[in-house]
């Protein structure tokens, strides 16, 4: 092996170790001996631009037309004289069509240093091959970077669903499935934020490091600010800020945000996730409907052609106007009886209890119904649901029902068995408010860690005035799932939360 020159490592252990590795990494301490890779590359074309402008280019042509193309090496074939190689940009892919009579011995003596998933440059005419696959006949080449680490094989690619997460660059590089859905992801946030703005709305950033964490019922992360010496909280949720800037004057208002929450990980839920939160003064829940109905169809004709998708390998149309259906309905659909808030609160703890619930002794009428909601109604929902009109007891920051007391203005979008949005009439009566925060914390005294502390500042706030208004969250991350059919949230977050592979500090 070459010995490397002043200032470079010799190979690490983790390295030489691997003999898959050891070759790669001789050949690439021998490259810095003779002279560092460039500092950057200058590209005059991409892969798909090169594919748009000669797609009727007939097969065994040769053009006039120079093109400079980088990219990762996704597949080499070699024939002693002649080599072709896959390069893959962020665009896709183009071959390269080495002659050794074109690029000359030097040029072909780099070429017998590329691996696969070496980043290579190559500059050279534009042509066909004879079984009309587009290339690029080089006479230059320049390896830009190796890749010490082989990719996984071709044939089998990257599989395992926690491997893939805990190296995304991975599998961004091997699966072209992982690569569209970021892009998807990346089409859904640019649509819904086309989509607000359309509407009037204007994008704000509201704190993420809060003295308290309030605005939704969830256990928030905790960390400690030293130079203030005073606990702080990572943001679970966006809301109440949004509403002091409605109070403020900024009368339609969204965030796209990363929310976190001190929560369990399954299918549907990551601690860090996002949402987009939205307020719009003078609108109440059934305004926000409509809207969300026009939004989630505009979203899907953008990321997934149209309106009638497929999810789970059946047939589901998001075209409006969605279902509507209040939630005690469908409880007593499920339970095959009325339930009221007029029931003994024992008959409907006995209902829940055989339905398998363990209900806790602060539990009210309205928390046991959205219980038996959860466990009975929601997942079998199918078709784009808004289950309105939820229980007051569980609905904090909604406004009262204006036709029943034990009720708020709130609504859920349910669709395929997951909520996808969440909306009320905004509560705008500082003294309700109050009255709700107060409840809350007593029931944060008898043990729910998931209840709102008082935020005064927000009650301040409100005491000078917010209008009516309708309030909106959401979850950018499920919309996502569905417009590409997948069937876990860290399939469409590219760095999810995982459990480490190794203590920290040491690389495993």
């Amino acid at each position: 092996m070459t010995d490397p020159p002043d200032g470079v490592r010799e190979q690490p252990a983790r390295l030489a170790d691997d003999p898959l590795t050891v070759a790669r990494v001789e050949r690439h301490l021998a490259r810095l001996a003779a002279g560092a890779y460039p500092y950057r590359f200058e590209r005059t074309a991409t892969a798909a631009e090169l594919h748009n402008g000669h797609h009727e280019l007939p097969p065994g042509t040769e053009t006039a037309t120079h093109a400079v193309v980088a990219g990762r090496v996704m597949l080499l074939r070699s024939f002693g004289k002649l080599v072709f190689v896959t390069l893959q940009d962020g665009s896709g892919q183009i071959q390269l069509f080495i002659d050794r009579r074109t690029l000359g011995e030097d040029g072909f003596e780099v070429v017998g240093d590329i691996d696969l998933g070496d980043w290579v440059g190559a500059g050279g005419t534009v042509m066909t091959t004879k079984a009309g696959e587009l290339s690029v006949r080089p006479s230059e080449i320049h390896l830009l970077q190796k890749s010490l680490r082989p990719l996984p094989d071709k044939w089998h690619g990257l599989h395992d669903v926690e491997l893939r997460s805990r190296r995304r660059y991975v599998d961004l590089m091997v699966n072209e499935d992982a690569r569209s859905v970021a892009l998807a992801r990346t089409r859904l946030v640019t649509e819904l934020r086309r989509q607000f703005e359309g509407r009037g709305y204007i994008e704000v950033e509201t704190p993420v490091l809060l003295t308290q964490a309030t605005g939704a019922l969830a256990r928030p992360f905790a960390t400690r600010h030293h130079a203030l010496d005073m606990p702080m909280y990572l943001r679970i949720a966006t809301e109440l800020y949004l509403k002091r800037l409605v109070v403020g004057g900024l009368e339609r208002v969204f965030e796209i945000g990363r929310i976190f929450r001190n929560e369990g990980i399954d299918a549907t839920h990551n601690p860090e996730f996002t949402m987009l939160e939205a307020y719009e003064a003078f609108a109440d829940y059934n305004d926000i409907a409509i809207m969300v109905e026009e939004i989630v169809a505009a979203v899907a004709a953008y990321v997934a052609g149209g309106t009638t998708i497929r999810f789970r390998n059946r047939p589901l149309d998001l075209t409006p106007p969605f279902r509507r259906a209040r939630m005690i309905d469908l409880v007593a659909a499920a339970v095959g009886r009325p339930v009221g808030f007029g029931d003994p609160l024992a008959d409907i703890r006995t209902l829940a209890m055989a339905n398998g619930i363990e209900p806790e002794e602060h539990w009210g009428h309205g928390k046991l119904i959205e219980e038996l909601f959860d466990t009975l109604v929601a997942d079998t929902i199918w078709e784009p649901t808004f289950v309105t009109d939820h229980p007051k007891e569980v609905s904090p920051l909604a406004r009262e029902h204006r036709h029943d007391p034990n009720l708020a203005e709130r609504w859920e979008l349910f669709i395929a068995g997951a909520e996808y949005a969440n909306a009320f009439s905004e509560l705008n009566d500082p003294l309700d408010q109050r009255e709700r925060f107060e409840a809350q914390r007593a029931a944060r005294r008898g043990g729910d860690h998931e209840t709102h502390p008082v935020d005064e500042d927000y009650l301040t706030a409100l005491e000078y005035g917010l209008p009516p208004t309708g309030g909106l969250g959401i979850g950018v991350d499920r919309l996502v799932m569905l417009l590409t059919d997948r069937h876990h949230i860290r399939e469409v977050i590219l760095f999810p939360t995982l459990r480490p592979e190794s203590q920290p500090g040491v690389d495993g």
